[in-house]
């Protein structure tokens, strides 16, 4: 593309799922109460784990901080797409764009590191019952949601900044709720290499790594269950884990559906989709998951509104 042809861009707009003027209403309620309920859902986690001493440990520590996330989460993209539906207006200004992308980066990335640290909690539980208050002591849960903060600002910070070199041409439209890093790098004009580079292996190194680290404490944790001689045993200790297991298979199979989507643009809806799934349903579905079989949160949840969970 030469030199002449770029322009400055000021705004994109947002295609969203359907520019059906029918379905818009539709789509306004069903995101609207989809919204709600992952607010009300993750904030009742949080009130229920302060509230109450006997959740004062370090998985529902964790716990609370990961519900903390998903309602960050949700409230980067959801707003605004609600706010485009009622004012009838897709527009999203390109400051909007790169703060939308720094935001979702950050909550993702932190949500990442937040679920394999829960994998290492449950991992002490099992595999080192005896020393599990020593070894996860308030300083360490700490020191780790420390962590996983400053790592995930650091990499939302580096990717926004690399999405100021881009420069876009003729393409306006995004085929999407929200503007996403990988989607916008597909709309770039000018080189895209490092970006892509710097994605992907950013993508490998802290998606890569944290899931690897899931995966061997769980292959630790199966290993220790096996060895436990009585049904019973083997049944409470595995279902310690069962929530923790349900909430990662969710969120790292759509996670990954929106990368290997990608590559597909003639088929820009089914990215979408996916990317609806790990930003909107998963963050909804969370709060469900955690307290469905969950008698210490449902204790606490019944002490705060005042009736009996599920």
């Amino acid at each position: 593309m030469e030199p002449g042809n770029e322009t400055q861009i000021s705004k994109f707009h947002l295609l969203g799922l359907s520019e059906d003027p029918e379905l818009q209403p539709l789509i306004f309620g069903l995101f609207l109460c989809m919204y709600l309920i992952t607010v009300l859902g993750n904030l009742l986690i949080i009130l229920a784990v302060s509230s109450d001493s006997h959740l004062h440990t370090p998985i529902y520590f964790l716990l609370a901080n990961l519900s903390s996330v998903d309602i960050c989460f949700t409230s980067t993209t959801i707003p605004k797409m609600l706010w485009n539906i009622q004012t009838q207006s897709n527009v999203i200004s390109y400051a909007g764009c790169i703060t939308q992308i720094y935001f979702i980066i950050l909550f993702a990335g932190s949500e990442i590191f937040l679920l394999s640290v829960m994998a290492y909690d449950r991992f002490v539980a099992i595999c080192h019952s005896l020393h599990y208050t020593v070894i996860m002591n308030p300083q360490l849960c700490g020191l780790l949601v420390l962590v996983s903060w400053i790592t995930s600002i650091l990499n939302s910070l580096l990717h926004s900044l690399m999405m100021l070199r881009l420069s876009f041409c003729t393409h306006f439209q995004v085929s999407h709720l929200f503007c996403e890093l990988i989607q916008m790098i597909q709309l770039a004009c000018s080189d895209t290499f490092l970006n892509n580079l710097v994605m992907y292996f950013a993508l490998v190194l802290l998606c890569g790594g944290p899931f690897a680290g899931i995966l061997y404490s769980y292959s630790k944790i199966l290993s220790a269950i096996c060895r436990i001689s009585s049904a019973q045993g083997k049944y409470k200790s595995f279902s310690t884990c069962a929530s923790h297991l349900s909430v990662v298979s969710l969120f790292y199979c759509t996670l990954l559906g929106v990368y290997l989507s990608a590559p597909a643009p003639q088929i820009p809806q089914s990215g979408t989709v996916v990317s609806v799934m790990y930003t909107v349903v998963t963050p909804m579905l969370k709060p469900f998951i955690y307290t469905l079989r969950n008698k210490d949160i449902k204790r606490a949840l019944k002490g705060i509104i005042g009736a009996p969970v599920m």
